[in-house]
């Protein structure tokens, strides 16, 4: 320690030299964590996005084949009440003799 300074000053000048050395410190570390996870992030990504087609292809395929199911079921129900009408009009035909 320097004898002409005063305690405080170099005292000062110790945590300003500590303050400086632990924030460069920091951001390289910071920098180091970005450049790690953007190699991450670059490894994931294309993975990512294949995995949204699919779902979108799987929830595209999903609405059209319910749309062709309650086809299927409509025109069946419209063909099963057609059949129950044609057998009320022979019962009642039947019991009109």
């Amino acid at each position: 320690m320097d004898d002409e300074k005063p305690i405080t000053e170099q005292a000062l000048d110790t945590i300003t030299t500590a303050v400086e050395a632990t924030s460069e410190a920091a951001v390289t570390a910071v920098k180091k964590v970005r450049k790690a996870a953007k190699k991450v992030a670059k490894k994931v990504a294309p993975k990512k996005a294949s995995k949204k087609k699919a779902k979108k292809a799987s929830k595209k395929a999903a609405k059209t084949s319910s749309k062709k199911a309650a086809k299927k079921a409509a025109k069946k129900a419209t063909k099963k009440s057609a059949k129950k009408a044609a057998k009320s009009k022979k019962k009642a035909k039947k019991a009109k003799r």
